[in-house]
Protein backbone atom coordinates (compact mmCIF):
# COMPACT_ATOMS: atom_id res chain seq x y z
CA UNK A 1 0.00 0.00 0.00
CA UNK A 2 2.61 2.65 1.19
CA UNK A 3 4.46 1.63 -2.46
CA UNK A 4 1.75 2.60 -4.49
CA UNK A 5 0.84 6.21 -2.69
CA UNK A 6 5.06 6.49 -3.37
CA UNK A 7 4.09 5.78 -6.81
CA UNK A 8 1.13 8.05 -6.99
CA UNK A 9 3.21 10.75 -5.78
CA UNK A 10 5.67 10.16 -7.73
CA UNK A 11 3.40 9.94 -10.90
CA UNK A 12 1.82 13.20 -10.09
CA UNK A 13 4.84 14.98 -9.78
CA UNK A 14 6.20 13.74 -13.12
CA UNK A 15 3.05 14.72 -14.81
CA UNK A 16 3.04 18.30 -13.29
CA UNK A 17 6.61 18.21 -14.67
CA UNK A 18 5.65 17.22 -17.71
CA UNK A 19 2.57 19.95 -17.72
CA UNK A 20 5.27 22.67 -16.78
CA UNK A 21 7.45 20.98 -19.50
CA UNK A 22 4.81 21.50 -22.23
CA UNK A 23 3.78 25.09 -21.15
CA UNK A 24 7.39 26.07 -21.52
CA UNK A 25 8.01 24.74 -24.72
CA UNK A 26 4.82 26.31 -26.14
CA UNK A 27 6.31 29.29 -24.36
CA UNK A 28 9.36 29.85 -26.15
CA UNK A 29 7.78 28.80 -29.79
CA UNK A 30 5.34 31.85 -29.18
CA UNK A 31 8.42 34.04 -28.42
CA UNK A 32 10.13 32.43 -31.14
CA UNK A 33 7.38 33.48 -33.49
CA UNK A 34 7.16 37.01 -32.23
CA UNK A 35 10.52 37.46 -32.67
CA UNK A 36 11.72 36.24 -36.47
CA UNK A 37 8.58 36.76 -37.36
CA UNK A 38 7.77 32.68 -38.36
CA UNK A 39 6.66 29.70 -36.82
CA UNK A 40 9.35 27.45 -36.54
CA UNK A 41 10.00 24.80 -38.81
CA UNK A 42 12.41 22.96 -36.50
CA UNK A 43 11.31 23.60 -32.61
CA UNK A 44 13.76 20.96 -31.14
CA UNK A 45 16.40 23.78 -32.42
CA UNK A 46 14.99 26.47 -29.87
CA UNK A 47 13.93 24.40 -27.03
CA UNK A 48 17.79 23.41 -26.90
CA UNK A 49 18.82 26.66 -27.35
CA UNK A 50 17.02 27.61 -23.65
CA UNK A 51 17.88 24.32 -21.84
CA UNK A 52 20.95 25.04 -19.73
CA UNK A 53 23.27 22.05 -18.64
CA UNK A 54 22.06 22.32 -15.09
CA UNK A 55 18.40 21.19 -16.29
CA UNK A 56 19.48 17.79 -17.50
CA UNK A 57 20.53 16.87 -14.09
CA UNK A 58 17.22 17.11 -12.64
CA UNK A 59 15.44 15.01 -16.32
CA UNK A 60 15.58 12.04 -17.85
CA UNK A 61 14.36 13.37 -21.09
CA UNK A 62 16.75 13.16 -23.96
CA UNK A 63 17.79 17.00 -24.45
CA UNK A 64 20.84 17.89 -25.02
CA UNK A 65 22.71 21.51 -23.20
CA UNK A 66 22.85 25.18 -25.20
CA UNK A 67 26.57 24.98 -25.28
CA UNK A 68 26.75 24.15 -28.58
CA UNK A 69 24.28 26.35 -30.17
CA UNK A 70 25.92 29.05 -27.89
CA UNK A 71 29.64 28.48 -29.99
CA UNK A 72 27.80 28.96 -33.46
CA UNK A 73 25.64 32.04 -32.17
CA UNK A 74 28.75 33.23 -30.97
CA UNK A 75 30.39 32.76 -34.37
CA UNK A 76 27.43 34.45 -36.23
CA UNK A 77 27.17 37.02 -33.95
CA UNK A 78 30.15 38.24 -34.44
CA UNK A 79 30.09 38.07 -38.31
CA UNK A 80 27.08 39.95 -38.61
CA UNK A 81 28.54 42.85 -36.26
CA UNK A 82 31.71 42.81 -37.93
CA UNK A 83 30.40 43.45 -41.39
CA UNK A 84 27.51 45.54 -40.27
CA UNK A 85 29.99 48.06 -38.27
CA UNK A 86 32.35 47.82 -41.53
CA UNK A 87 29.24 49.21 -43.96
CA UNK A 88 28.10 51.54 -41.31
CA UNK A 89 30.95 53.78 -40.46
CA UNK A 90 33.82 53.37 -43.76
CA UNK A 91 35.78 56.05 -42.67
CA UNK A 92 36.58 54.77 -38.93
CA UNK A 93 40.40 52.53 -38.92
CA UNK A 94 40.09 49.17 -37.35
CA UNK A 95 40.71 49.91 -33.89
CA UNK A 96 37.57 51.61 -33.98
CA UNK A 97 35.77 48.82 -35.30
CA UNK A 98 37.43 46.33 -33.34
CA UNK A 99 36.32 48.04 -29.73
CA UNK A 100 32.79 48.58 -31.31
CA UNK A 101 32.50 44.79 -31.96
CA UNK A 102 33.73 43.91 -28.84
CA UNK A 103 31.42 46.68 -26.88
CA UNK A 104 28.40 45.46 -28.78
CA UNK A 105 28.46 42.01 -28.30
CA UNK A 106 30.10 41.30 -24.54
CA UNK A 107 28.54 39.28 -21.77
CA UNK A 108 27.08 42.37 -20.05
CA UNK A 109 25.46 43.95 -23.45
CA UNK A 110 24.12 40.65 -24.41
CA UNK A 111 22.12 39.96 -20.43
CA UNK A 112 20.69 43.12 -21.16
CA UNK A 113 19.27 42.26 -24.96
CA UNK A 114 18.01 39.31 -23.10
CA UNK A 115 16.63 40.57 -20.35
CA UNK A 116 14.67 42.76 -22.73
CA UNK A 117 13.68 40.36 -24.75
CA UNK A 118 12.39 38.42 -21.94
CA UNK A 119 14.67 35.28 -22.71
CA UNK A 120 15.63 34.63 -19.43
CA UNK A 121 11.86 33.56 -18.69
CA UNK A 122 12.58 31.07 -21.24
CA UNK A 123 15.34 29.32 -19.69
CA UNK A 124 15.28 25.58 -18.82
CA UNK A 125 17.37 25.55 -15.61
CA UNK A 126 17.94 23.87 -12.05
CA UNK A 127 17.37 26.17 -9.34
CA UNK A 128 19.61 24.80 -6.93
CA UNK A 129 22.25 25.46 -9.83
CA UNK A 130 21.41 29.07 -9.41
CA UNK A 131 21.81 28.92 -5.25
CA UNK A 132 24.84 27.81 -5.91
CA UNK A 133 26.27 30.16 -8.33
CA UNK A 134 24.17 33.39 -8.12
CA UNK A 135 27.04 34.84 -9.96
CA UNK A 136 26.98 33.19 -13.22
CA UNK A 137 23.21 33.88 -14.03
CA UNK A 138 24.13 36.99 -15.92
CA UNK A 139 26.50 34.93 -18.18
CA UNK A 140 23.33 32.01 -18.61
CA UNK A 141 21.10 34.81 -19.75
CA UNK A 142 23.63 36.14 -22.23
CA UNK A 143 24.78 32.45 -23.91
CA UNK A 144 21.20 31.90 -23.88
CA UNK A 145 21.05 34.59 -26.52
CA UNK A 146 24.09 33.13 -28.46
CA UNK A 147 22.15 30.18 -28.42
CA UNK A 148 19.20 31.27 -29.58
CA UNK A 149 21.00 33.16 -32.48
CA UNK A 150 22.82 29.88 -33.53
CA UNK A 151 18.85 28.48 -33.57
CA UNK A 152 17.49 30.85 -35.91
CA UNK A 153 20.68 30.49 -38.37
CA UNK A 154 20.18 26.49 -38.47
CA UNK A 155 16.44 26.67 -38.41
CA UNK A 156 15.87 29.90 -41.02
CA UNK A 157 19.48 30.82 -42.46
CA UNK A 158 21.60 33.68 -42.77
CA UNK A 159 18.65 36.56 -44.21
CA UNK A 160 16.21 35.83 -41.24
CA UNK A 161 18.94 35.43 -38.15
CA UNK A 162 20.98 38.31 -39.97
CA UNK A 163 17.99 40.45 -39.78
CA UNK A 164 17.41 39.86 -35.96
CA UNK A 165 20.74 40.59 -35.14
CA UNK A 166 20.76 43.77 -36.71
CA UNK A 167 17.10 44.85 -35.15
CA UNK A 168 17.63 43.29 -31.49
CA UNK A 169 21.21 43.78 -30.56
CA UNK A 170 23.01 46.21 -33.47
CA UNK A 171 20.80 49.35 -34.28
CA UNK A 172 19.55 49.51 -30.31
CA UNK A 173 22.90 50.21 -29.55
CA UNK A 174 23.89 52.43 -32.04
CA UNK A 175 20.69 54.69 -31.50
CA UNK A 176 21.54 54.42 -28.29
CA UNK A 177 24.69 55.64 -28.38
CA UNK A 178 26.50 52.94 -27.22
CA UNK A 179 29.36 53.49 -29.07
CA UNK A 180 30.19 56.75 -27.79
CA UNK A 181 30.23 55.18 -24.18
CA UNK A 182 33.50 53.89 -23.92
CA UNK A 183 35.10 55.89 -20.71
CA UNK A 184 38.73 54.62 -21.93
CA UNK A 185 40.25 58.09 -23.12
CA UNK A 186 43.52 57.38 -23.11
CA UNK A 187 42.86 54.19 -25.27
CA UNK A 188 40.55 56.30 -27.34
CA UNK A 189 43.09 58.87 -27.89
CA UNK A 190 46.10 56.54 -28.43
CA UNK A 191 43.88 55.46 -31.51
CA UNK A 192 42.62 58.46 -32.78
CA UNK A 193 46.39 59.35 -33.19
CA UNK A 194 47.55 56.77 -35.16
CA UNK A 195 44.81 57.08 -37.37
CA UNK A 196 45.04 60.41 -38.17
CA UNK A 197 49.58 59.95 -38.15
CA UNK A 198 50.00 62.21 -35.50
CA UNK A 199 52.67 61.72 -32.69
CA UNK A 200 51.60 59.02 -30.04
CA UNK A 201 50.82 61.27 -26.26
CA UNK A 202 52.66 61.60 -23.59
CA UNK A 203 51.42 62.01 -20.55
CA UNK A 204 53.46 63.85 -18.00
CA UNK A 205 53.01 64.62 -14.24
CA UNK A 206 53.64 68.55 -13.16
CA UNK A 207 52.24 68.63 -10.11
CA UNK A 208 51.54 66.66 -6.85
CA UNK A 209 49.85 68.15 -3.76
CA UNK A 210 47.84 67.27 -0.26
CA UNK A 211 48.79 64.70 2.13
CA UNK A 212 50.24 61.55 1.16
CA UNK A 213 47.07 59.42 1.97
CA UNK A 214 44.97 62.17 0.18
CA UNK A 215 46.92 63.63 -2.55
CA UNK A 216 45.43 65.47 -5.96
CA UNK A 217 47.24 65.10 -9.24
CA UNK A 218 48.14 67.18 -11.94
CA UNK A 219 49.03 65.68 -15.33
CA UNK A 220 49.87 67.39 -19.13
CA UNK A 221 49.18 65.52 -21.97
CA UNK A 222 50.85 66.34 -24.86
CA UNK A 223 50.07 65.31 -28.70
CA UNK A 224 52.07 66.07 -31.52
CA UNK A 225 53.63 69.98 -31.37
CA UNK A 226 50.70 72.14 -30.20
CA UNK A 227 47.99 69.73 -28.37
CA UNK A 228 48.34 70.37 -24.80
CA UNK A 229 45.99 69.74 -21.90
CA UNK A 230 45.57 69.24 -18.13
CA UNK A 231 44.06 67.06 -16.08
CA UNK A 232 43.65 66.96 -12.57
CA UNK A 233 42.33 63.24 -10.11
CA UNK A 234 42.70 61.44 -6.80
CA UNK A 235 45.72 59.19 -8.73
CA UNK A 236 47.43 59.27 -11.80
CA UNK A 237 44.81 57.42 -13.82
CA UNK A 238 41.87 59.81 -13.33
CA UNK A 239 44.13 62.74 -14.04
CA UNK A 240 45.45 61.04 -17.15
CA UNK A 241 41.78 60.06 -18.33
CA UNK A 242 40.49 63.17 -18.04
CA UNK A 243 43.47 65.29 -19.84
CA UNK A 244 43.24 62.68 -22.33
CA UNK A 245 39.62 63.45 -22.86
CA UNK A 246 39.99 67.24 -23.11
CA UNK A 247 42.85 66.62 -25.78
CA UNK A 248 40.24 63.88 -27.78
CA UNK A 249 37.81 67.27 -27.36
CA UNK A 250 40.39 69.00 -29.30
CA UNK A 251 41.44 67.13 -31.98
CA UNK A 252 37.79 65.85 -32.97
CA UNK A 253 36.62 69.12 -33.79
CA UNK A 254 40.17 69.73 -35.63
CA UNK A 255 39.70 66.97 -37.93
CA UNK A 256 35.85 67.38 -38.40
Amino acid sequence: MIKKIISFFSNQQKNKFNDFDKRKREQILQRVNELIGSYPNSPNYYIKAFTHRSFLEKTEQKIKSNERLEFLGDAVLGKVTAEYLFNKFPDEHEGFLTKSRSQMVNKHSLEEISLKLGLDKLLFLNEKYLVLNKMKLGNIIADSLEAFIGAIYLDKGDKTVKNFIIQHVIKPQVWNGGLDNDPNFKGQLLEFSHAHKIEQPVYTVIEQFGPQHEKTYKIKVTVGDNIICNGTGPNKKTAEQEAAKKALSILKEKFK
